[in-house]
């Protein structure tokens, strides 16, 4: 079973070395890891997305609390969160097919933010499958370069997410 967890941390050097260590150890692998700042001073959210059953998550929670660092986890439901990751993807244009472009990336409400004498450089957000349905289309146009952020998730407002112990 797919879990995303939302750790809040201390904004501390190494703590996610920490975390991503502590999954290791128990053979754990992570699709998806992302850390930034969260809505207090002094404190960042990881949003880790992994495999396992409910009863390894809880082993794994309890495991995750014993570091100092960690502050609150919650297992976040696909359903009753918003599930977004990024994408910046360099594709290979032109004069003569710019406009082709455009036209693809538009349905996906993504955007152009560079352009380049030899290629554009487009932005999109949006599920794992609306990204790689995007990527699939532009592929014929040759793909030079690919960054994708993990992705990143809160519950929504009407969601009652599983804080972990």
């Amino acid at each position: 079973m797919k879990h995303i967890l939302s750790v809040l941390v201390n904004d501390q050097p190494r703590v996610l070395a920490r975390v991503s260590s502590l999954l290791g150890q128990r053979n754990f692998n992570i699709e998806s890891i992302s850390v930034g700042g969260s809505e207090e001073p002094g404190l960042s959210r990881m949003v880790i997305v992994t495999y396992a059953d409910d009863r390894t998550m809880e082993q794994v929670s309890k495991q995750l609390h014993k570091l100092i660092d960690v502050i609150k986890i919650q297992d976040l439901a696909f359903d009753e969160s918003v599930v977004r990751e990024l994408l910046l993807v360099k594709v290979g244009a032109n004069s003569s097919n710019r406009a082709e472009i455009n036209s693809i990336v538009e349905p996906f409400r993504a955007s152009i933010v560079d352009v380049g004498a030899n290629s554009m450089m487009v932005q999109a957000t949006g599920d794992r499958a609306k990204l790689d349905s995007l990527l699939e289309l532009l592929r014929p146009y040759g793909i030079k370069e690919v960054a994708r952020t993990g992705v990143t998730a809160l519950p929504r407002s009407s969601a009652r997410s599983k804080a972990m112990v």
